[in-house]
């Protein structure tokens, strides 16, 4: 005799996604996670302040992004810092930022400001986006240093260009060495993985980026003279990217 048996499932066998999807549809807590995209570790209350929420509200909050695994508390004294758990968590927060139908035009001088200076130019958590950072991986590819063929790799010009610049690359890392990253406000990918990272750590260490303070939200980055004279120099990034994303 012949049976259909169906199969059957059992609870905490498969990811909870709807939990997921509910954590960051809060536009706080939601708030937060891009704001922890500079790569760096905030206070509650600066988070707080960011958001324009009491201290309270974003203490319950970023207890359930800690609670979900989303950030990480890291206590130094009295103070309270938080950042994101990982580079996954970045590059999941990223990927969603880049599939989010486009947020209402901002209101008032400082939001626009705002807007502005993180589409011309931000860290994506270790690695550089926005407009300069979609001209630099342009710009690298015209160099020969990634070949996209076959999906983005580096090539042996490109270790030899990084190296000039004084861009290290691990000797061993678990990270692919060049992943591509879509860029939310350009629709374009930028570069990311140990490269881009390698890039981004380089130009803010010799001072050819500089973080424009609260501007962004801490992510946005601008150009420097010296930077300009590398990066058009060296990389051939166009000189009115250069431009619109300087210091």
């Amino acid at each position: 005799m012949l049976t259909t048996t169906h199969p059957t499932t059992s609870q905490g066998t498969e990811p909870d996604l709807a939990a997921l999807a509910s954590l960051l549809a809060d536009r706080t807590r939601a708030s937060f996670c891009t704001a922890l995209l500079d790569g760096r570790a905030w206070t509650a209350g600066e988070l707080a302040r960011h958001a324009g929420v009491a201290p309270s509200t974003a203490s319950e909050h970023l207890t359930s992004l800690v609670g979900a695994g989303l950030l990480v508390e890291v206590r130094q004294g009295r103070h309270r810092y938080l950042r994101l758990a990982s580079r996954e968590t970045a590059e999941l927060i990223e990927a969603m930022s880049a599939a989010a139908p486009k947020a209402a035009p901002p209101r008032g001088l400082k939001a626009v400001h705002r807007s502005n200076a993180l589409a011309r130019g931000r860290t994506c958590y270790d690695h550089l986006a926005g407009a300069l950072g979609v001209a630099v991986t342009e710009a690298v590819t015209g160099q020969g240093w990634i070949d996209w063929e076959d999906g983005p790799s580096l090539t042996a010009s490109g270790r030899t260009g990084l190296a000039a610049l004084g861009a290290e690359i691990p000797a061993r890392t678990r990270r692919p060495l060049v992943r591509s990253c879509l860029d939310w406000t350009e629709r374009r990918p930028h570069v990311a993985g140990a490269v881009g990272a390698a890039l981004c750590s380089r130009a803010l260490e010799a001072g050819w980026l500089v973080r424009l303070g609260g501007t962004g939200g801490g992510r946005a980055v601008g150009v420097t003279a010296e930077g300009r004279a590398v990066l058009a120099g060296t990389l051939g990034v166009p000189d009115e990217d250069l431009e619109s994303a300087g210091a």
